[in-house]
């Protein structure tokens, strides 16, 4: 049943007998998609082009009295003498090892063929889940004062499209994801799709991670995980363009050593099977949620077992359209769709005849049951919001987002002249007003990824993916300061 039909049908009432309804200050200025009151706020006001305080390049705009850092670029030496690898994506901050530092753990999504060494992460004579594996972690010791970087090594390889990630429950690490699926039938030594950990401490320079693959949390292609503090359940988000995705929530037998095991499962509405969100919504509604299990979350895909999201659809799962970032915020799970919406890009569409939206950002609150999922704010065009990918939940409440402007419509920005597809981070303020710009890369057209703030509040440190297959453009990190006090960032 479509969503529409749905929705007429129950007569604004689900089956369950729970009333839809705006999410209070939530989602008050989004009821039906009227604009909010406030349609005037700006944010932090106009964006300028702003040089780096260290190298002097002009690779961002932003609002007046920010100012920025760039380090970490690839090919750059580091400590471990590994160059930086290319692909910098889903990123956290953590305490450092001194009071006026911070640690990064950053992900590096590389792609190329086994063999291929240009940009890859690799520690020769280190141990790693596949000697193949060209992608992985690197973390980085980050001073607060300065934004000097004062280390910098990998941290894990030998796994492959390490896209995004989350921190662990307590902040003790980071889990990496790996945005694939593939496996020897791809020409790699093993299975690939999985989730793995990354310490915050005990990886030193030139002895990486030796992590193995935590299979009870999916084979799929992962994008980002987000841990409940409360009950150290992981949400998980999928990303494998072209199908209908899904939301994921791992209930692990021990909180604090996901390699025990525990159980996978996939979201899916009150009453309705196969319920649609990728188009056909209401923002503000609250649809009540249950879970259904994934009998097996490590399937041998290379013989034709059913994948997680069949088997959860096969059980009346709730269908996304691409889903990406997940970050954990005001006690709820906020995450993105990147290619959800009833506003459509005009690119091709996919297996199932779907056009690619502009993009949602969804909101799961749990519950004593199954929780609540509520459509926070859905793009109604290019301008506003075209495909976000990371997002991050901010100090003060408010909500980040990294665009990959993926459509194939040329997307030309006053402050980068000669671009198209031109890449922004976007603000949200979930209790109101209308997304707004806060900065734009004008260097090239790469995506922004690894949104996250310092645990103090007061530096943003963000990813220029740069190539994916080439050293051009390059991978870059960003640390931002300014004054967040003027808004809801």
């Amino acid at each position: 049943m479509r969503r529409r039909s749905f929705l007429a049908t129950t007569g604004g009432v689900l089956a369950s007998g729970i009333a839809i309804n705006t999410l209070g200050a939530h989602a008050a200025w989004a009821d039906a998609g009227r604009r909010s009151p406030r349609s005037g706020y700006a944010g932090y006001g106009e964006l300028q082009r702003t040089p780096t305080t260290n190298t002097g390049e002009e690779l961002l705009a932003l609002p007046a009295g920010f100012s920025y850092v760039v380090f970490g670029k690839t090919g750059t030496p580091m400590s471990d003498g590994v160059p930086t690898p290319m692909a910098h994506d889903g990123m956290a901050a953590f305490p450092g090892t001194r009071s006026h530092t911070v640690r990064l753990i950053r992900n590096h999504e590389v792609r190329t063929p086994p063999g291929y060494p240009d940009g890859r992460v690799h520690v020769p004579g280190s141990q790693r889940y596949d000697e193949l594996g060209v992608a992985g972690t690197t973390t980085l010791e980050v001073d607060l004062r300065t934004g000097e970087l004062l280390g910098h090594f990998v941290s894990l390889n030998g796994t492959i499209a390490n896209c995004a990630g989350g921190r662990m429950l307590h902040n003790r690490g980071w889990l990496s994801c790996e945005e694939t699926w593939a496996g020897p039938q791809q020409g790699w030594q093993r299975k690939h799709g999985y989730v793995f950990e990354v310490p915050l401490h005990g990886p030193e320079p030139g002895s990486p991670a030796a992590s193995m693959p935590l299979t009870a949390m999916g084979r799929f292609s992962h994008e980002a995980v987000a841990v409940d503090p409360y009950t150290g359940y992981v949400y998980e988000t999928e990303d494998d363009p072209g199908k209908p995705d899904g939301f994921y929530r791992f209930r692990p037998r021990n909180p604090r050593d996901l390699s025990a095991g525990g159980v996978l499962e996939m979201l899916k509405i009150v009453g309705v099977d196969g319920y649609d969100c990728r188009e056909g919504q209401r923002m503000g509604a609250r649809l009540p949620v249950e879970w259904v299990r994934i009998d097996d979350p490590d399937p041998d895909l290379e013989n034709g077992a059913a994948t997680c999201a069949q088997q959860g659809l096969a059980k009346g799962a709730a269908k996304f359209n691409r889903l990406e970032g997940c970050w954990w915020g005001d006690g709820a799970v906020f995450f993105n769709s990147t290619s959800g919406g009833d506003a459509k890009t005009g690119d091709g569409p996919d297996e199932e005849g779907y056009l690619k939206g502009y993009g949602q950002v969804w909101q799961y609150v749990p519950g004593r049951t199954g929780g609540t999922l509520v459509l926070v704010y859905e793009s109604r065009g290019r301008k506003e919001l075209d495909s976000p990918d990371n997002l991050t939940f901010t100090p003060r409440g408010g909500i980040v987002l990294c665009e990959d402007d993926a459509s194939e419509d040329d997307d030309p920005h006053p402050l980068a002249p000669g671009l198209t597809n031109v890449n922004r981070l976007i603000g949200l303020d979930p209790r109101g007003g209308e997304p707004f710009e806060f900065a734009v890369n004008i260097a090239d057209d790469s995506e922004f990824a690894g949104a996250c703030f310092s645990p103090d509040g007061s530096v943003l440190f963000v990813n220029q993916l740069g190539g994916t297959r080439s050293l051009d453009p390059p991978g870059r990190t960003y640390a931002i300061r300014g004054p967040w006090w003027r808004g809801p960032l």
